[in-house]
C-alpha cells in the first residue's frame, strides 16, 4: 500500500510540473503564469477538482511515443468563484506549446458536456500554439468537437474566454463563439493567419501585436471585450466579472448584500444635462450614480465609445446597462455601436438579465461610409435585439431621442416596461432647426422667421410632454430621483413573464 501511495504522489507531482523546470522558468521569464497557477488564482482556494490529470496523447508518429507528458497540455476540472460553481480549462504552453491534440480536445469536451449537464459557466484560459501538427486531421477533428459544444452551450451557460498567450488559426473560432473574450496586454494575440502568411499572400508587413494583439482587438476589430495589464489582474477581474453573471439560462441573476440606499438621491444629476443642447456631458456619471456603490463593469470600453455597455447592480441584483455617450460623436448610433449594443442586449436577454437603457441619441450617423457599410442592417440588429428581448426593460431618456434612433433605443413601442424621461428630454422626429427648415422651406431666406419657427418647434416638440400625453413616456421624473425610480421599477418586474411566439430560432439580420 505505501508503494502505491508513493507512486500516486510521484505521478501527481510529474503531472503538476508541466513541461519541466526549464520550460516553466522560460514561461515565467515572459511575465506569464503557468496553467496551474492561473487556475489556482482564478478559483477559490482549495476548490479545484481536477479531471484527467493522467491522460496522455496516443500519437506514435514523428517519435511522439517517446514523449508522453501527463495531462497532454491542458488542465481541466471544476471549482468555485466566491462559492459559485464553474468549469475551467487552462492550456499549458510548456507542454507541446499548448497545442491541441485529440486527447487534449476530449478533455475540454468532457468539462463542456458536464457544464451543460449541470448548468454551470465555462471559463477557458487559452494559451496554445494551435492544432498539433503531428496528429494531422485528428487534431482538426478535436477542434470541431469543441466548436460544436460552443454552439450547443451558447445561450445555455455563460462562456468566457481569456486569451493569455497565442491563439491562432482554427483555435480562434472557439473563443469567437463564446460570450466574452478578454485578453492580456503584450502577451496575448489572436489571428486567423500569422504575420508570415500575411506577408507572403498580401505583401503586408505587420507584427503579431499589430495584427492581433490586445490593442487591435479591443479598439479596432471588437473581437475582444477588454484587456488587462498582466495575468494576475486579468484573473482578478474575471473573478469580479463572474459575480455579475447567472450560472445558466434557468437561473436567476445573482443577488448579494448591498449597502446603498435604493432611494438615494443624487442632486448633482439635476444639472448633468447642459442648457446648450449641443454641449456634451459624460453619461458614465449617471450610470455610476445610479449603480449600487458606484460599481460598474464596462464591456468593450475602447470600441464604439459612442455607446456604453456593461453591468451594474441595483438592490444587489445584476442589471445590464446600455447608454448613448454624448461625449463621443454626440452619442449617435452607427454600424459599430449598433453591433456592440445588439450583441450585449441579446446576451442579457438569453440569461434573463434585466436591461436599463439611458437615451441621448440625435439619430443615426449619416454618410456614404455608413450606408455602403450597411448601417441599415447593422442598425436593424439593435432594433431586433430590443424587440425580441422579453426581460424587464427600463428606459430613461435624458435629452435627445430623435427619429428612428428613438424607436431603436428600447422605446415603449418595443415592449419597454417602464419608459421614463427627464424634463430635459426632447422626443421628436428630428432637431428643431432641421424640422423648421423642412416645414417652412419657403421662409429659408428670412433668418428671423426661421429662428422664430425653430423656437416655436422647440417649445411644442423639444420636450417630453407630447410623448407623455400619448403614453409613450410613462412618467417625467426628476433627474435626482432616477435611482429610486429605476430600482422600484425593476423590483416590480421581478415576476415578469413574457414569451415570444414559438419558433425554431429567429433570423436576426446578420
Amino acid at each position: 500500500m505505501p508503494d502505491i501511495l508513493e507512486e500516486l504522489t510521484k505521478r501527481r507531482a510529474d503531472a503538476a510540473s508541466g513541461g519541466g523546470k526549464e520550460r516553466v522558468a522560460a514561461h515565467h521569464a515572459k511575465g506569464k503564469l503557468t496553467a496551474r497557477e492561473r487556475v489556482e488564482l482564478l478559483l477559490d482556494e482549495g476548490s479545484f477538482e481536477e479531471f484527467d490529470m493522467f491522460v496522455t496523447h496516443r500519437t506514435t508518429d514523428f517519435g511522439m511515443d517517446r514523449t508522453r507528458p501527463a495531462g497532454d497540455g491542458v488542465i481541466t476540472g471544476w471549482g468555485t468563484i466566491n462559492g459559485r460553481m464553474v468549469y475551467v480549462f487552462s492550456q499549458d504552453f510548456t507542454v507541446f506549446g499548448g497545442s491541441l491534440s485529440e486527447t487534449h480536445a476530449q478533455k475540454i469536451c468532457k468539462i463542456m458536456d458536464m457544464a451543460l449537464q449541470n448548468g454551470a459557466p465555462i471559463i477557458g484560459l487559452n494559451d496554445s500554439g494551435g492544432a498539433r501538427i503531428q496528429e494531422g486531421v485528428a487534431s482538426l477533428a478535436g477542434y470541431a468537437e469543441v466548436f460544436q459544444r460552443n454552439v450547443l452551450a451558447s445561450g445555455v451557460v455563460p462562456q468566457i474566454s481569456v486569451i493569455m498567450g497565442p491563439c491562432a488559426g482554427g483555435a480562434v473560432y472557439s473563443p469567437a463563439m463564446t460570450d466574452f473574450i478578454f485578453m492580456v496586454e503584450d502577451s496575448s494575440y489572436m489571428f486567423v493567419t500569422g504575420p508570415d502568411v500575411v506577408k507572403t499572400v498580401t505583401n503586408e508587413v505587420v507584427t503579431a501585436e499589430d495584427l492581433g494583439g490586445a490593442s487591435t482587438h479591443t479598439k479596432k476589430s471588437s473581437v475582444a471585450d477588454g484587456a488587462f495589464r498582466d495575468d494576475v489582474e486579468a484573473l482578478a477581474e474575471i473573478r469580479r466579472f463572474f459575480d455579475f453573471l447567472p450560472l445558466n439560462n434557468r437561473d436567476r441573476v445573482p443577488s448579494r448584500p448591498f449597502f446603498d440606499d435604493p432611494a438615494r438621491a443624487a442632486e448633482s444629476l439635476d444639472t448633468l444635462v447642459p442648457e446648450n443642447p449641443n454641449q456634451p456631458y459624460d453619461m458614465k456619471e449617471l450610470i455610476l450614480k445610479v449603480a449600487d456603490e458606484g460599481d460598474f463593469f464596462e464591456i468593450q470600453a475602447d470600441f464604439a465609445a459612442n455607446i456604453i455597455t456593461g453591468f451594474i447592480r441595483l438592490e444587489g441584483r445584476t442589471v445590464g446597462v446600455v447608454a448613448n455617450q454624448p461625449l463621443v460623436l454626440a452619442g449617435v448610433l452607427d454600424i459599430d455601436s449598433s453591433r456592440k449594443a445588439a450583441r450585449f442586449v441579446r446576451f442579457c436577454d438569453a440569461f434573463e438579465i434585466p436591461i436599463l437603457t439611458f437615451v441621448d441619441v440625435p439619430g443615426f450617423l449619416p454618410g456614404t461610409a455608413q450606408e455602403y457599410g450597411g448601417v441599415i442592417k447593422h442598425g436593424a440588429k439593435l432594433l431586433f435585439a430590443y424587440g425580441e428581448a422579453t426581460v424587464p426593460k427600463v428606459t430613461v431618456i435624458t435629452r435627445k431621442a430623435y427619429g428612428g434612433a428613438y424607436v431603436v433605443m428600447a422605446s415603449k413601442h418595443l415592449r419597454g416596461d417602464f419608459n421614463y424621461a427627464w424634463p430635459t428630454a426632447q422626443v421628436a422626429v428630428m432637431g428643431a432647426k432641421g424640422a423648421a427648415e423642412i416645414l417652412y422651406r419657403s421662409e429659408l431666406k428670412d433668418a428671423d422667421k426661421i429662428a422664430a419657427r425653430t423656437e416655436e418647434y422647440e417649445r411644442n416638440f423639444a420636450n417630453p410632454f407630447r410623448a407623455a400625453e400619448r403614453g409613450f413616456v410613462d412618467e417625467v421624473i426628476m433627474p435626482h430621483s432616477t435611482r429610486r425610480r429605476v430600482c422600484r421599477a425593476f423590483a416590480s418586474l421581478r415576476a415578469k413573464s413574457l414569451h415570444n411566439p414559438w419558433k425554431k430560432h429567429d433570423n436576426i439580420p446578420l
